[in-house]
């Protein structure tokens, strides 16, 4: 295995290598790959101190309205605890393709809910299944608290069905759009009928909501429960196709390959094991050839944590590292909607990019954004009133680990060191650019490579 194919692998299960990773060289292929999946055996849920709700009953909140409004408050603080935890988790976790993996499920079991309780027990149930087996997983989404509150399942009753979960289940979750009909929908939203959770957001079945009458869902017949609508639809190979291309477009390119999501469909449709599935994508020779590698937009978390691997960075104020996260346009446990973020090119626009070529300044040598009153960074009421607070400028109080970078990268020449931070080909122009900076410090080199367009990539 190449140093660049280690590179390219190591972008698609986590978020980079250093020297300490790329030490592992020389090893096979095969080596590599089965060393990541038993890294990745183990779960270890992402818990934060959710103390504030011990002893507290529903009844006492139905009784005792400051009381929930002061739960409401805390628990919305409380998720942006997890969102720092998450990234934390994100850059220091030895499971990393697990972790990759439930940063890509999020993004498509896509929910939103500001009870962190349920938000937790949901990003760890997509971290428990995220490399098992898909039936299973999907049949589990089903049964979240915070997904029965975000599609509406816990007012999905017999004589009133609610025909949201069933809707994205078929058009987000598993087919894709046009692979099924409005009837299907409202068949199988009966059979969703009765889903329910308790204060705590454990699952419970509510048998007087539920319909038991015949339900006609794709050509069958019978008295079918939510779980029986999870299985017929799997039975349909689109299903293998539509996650396979889902998976393709984020792990391997944006471009869909036909020809190499068809050989995934027929690994994932035989017994829908998503290990299975990643194992065939990272052994296959098309996975490293040069046409992927650097060709994906890092979405912002890609491009914070990818950088934190570099430079260990500590946020002193985890209101910076949520600030950040809005100016670059993807916050964690906030997704646009019910489809998520759409990634790839949309990560990018004028607003953007100006901000990511910045920031590595910003974040790593103490310097300022100056966002003024019409800069093209400025897209929206939200940066310019923040920035009219802060005169024009965005102060983070952050610290880098120098020391730790210069230690791990001790023994790479700063000339080498794009080989590190840099993903695919370099332009003529960039590269022309590269020989006039003064490589004598490789602080200040890594800094400017991290400046580059080329940086996005990965």
């Amino acid at each position: 295995m190449t140093a660049a194919e280690f590179q390219h692998l190591y972008w698609r299960i986590g978020f980079g290598s250093n020297p300490n990773t790329i030490n592992l060289l020389p090893k096979s292929r095969i080596h590599v790959v089965e060393q990541i999946f038993v890294d990745s055996q183990s779960i270890t849920p992402l818990e934060i101190d959710l103390s504030f709700m011990s002893g507290v009953t529903q009844k006492e909140l139905k009784d005792n309205p400051k009381l929930a409004q002061k739960i409401r408050r805390e628990s919305r603080e409380k998720l942006k605890n997890l969102n720092v935890a998450w990234i934390d988790r994100l850059g220091q976790s030895k499971e990393l393709l697990r972790e990759k993996m439930t940063l890509f499920w999020a993004n498509h079991f896509v929910c939103k809910e500001n009870h962190v309780i349920f938000t937790q027990m949901f990003n760890n149930t997509l971290r428990t299944h995220a490399l098992g087996n898909f039936k299973t997983f999907v049949k589990a989404i089903s049964k979240e608290a915070a997904m029965l509150k975000y599609l509406n399942g816990k007012h999905n009753r017999k004589n009133q069905p609610n025909e949201n979960f069933a809707r994205e289940l078929m058009e987000l979750f598993t087919l894709g759009e046009g692979h099924y009909s409005e009837k299907d929908i409202k068949e199988s939203a009966r059979a969703f009928t009765g889903y329910n959770h308790d204060f705590d957001g454990n699952f419970r079945m509510r048998p007087k909501h539920h319909d038991e009458d015949l339900k006609t869902f794709f050509g069958k017949t019978g008295n079918f429960s939510g779980d029986d609508i999870v299985d017929i639809i799997l039975e349909d190979k689109q299903c293998a196709i539509f996650i396979s291309t889902k998976i393709y477009r984020y792990f391997v390119n944006p471009k869909p390959n036909k020809k190499h999501i068809e050989e995934m469909a027929n690994v994932f449709f035989k017994d829908y094991n998503i290990e299975n599935l990643m194992r065939f994508v990272f052994l296959s020779d098309w996975f490293y050839d040069e046409v992927n590698i650097g060709v994906k937009i890092k979405s912002p978390i890609e491009y914070l944590v990818g950088m934190s691997h570099i430079i260990p960075i500590k946020y002193e104020r985890e209101k910076d590292l949520l600030k950040i996260q809005k100016l670059l346009g993807q916050t964690l446990l906030s997704p646009p909607n019910v489809a998520g973020w759409k990634g790839d090119k949309a990560w990018i626009d004028a607003n953007t990019i100006m901000v990511r070529l910045k920031l590595p300044s910003v974040m790593l040598n103490n310097a300022m954004i100056s966002l003024k009153e019409g800069d093209t960074d400025i897209s929206d009421d939200l940066k310019r009133n923040y920035l009219r607070k802060n005169k024009g400028k965005l102060p983070f109080r952050i610290t880098a680990a120098w020391d730790t970078f210069l230690s791990d990268f001790e023994n790479v020449s700063s000339k080498n060191l794009q080989d590190f931070i840099i993903q695919g080909s370099i332009n003529k122009g960039t590269a022309d650019y590269l020989k006039t900076l003064n490589k004598a410090s490789k602080k200040e080199y890594c800094i400017q490579l991290m400046s580059l367009p080329e940086y996005q990539m990965c």
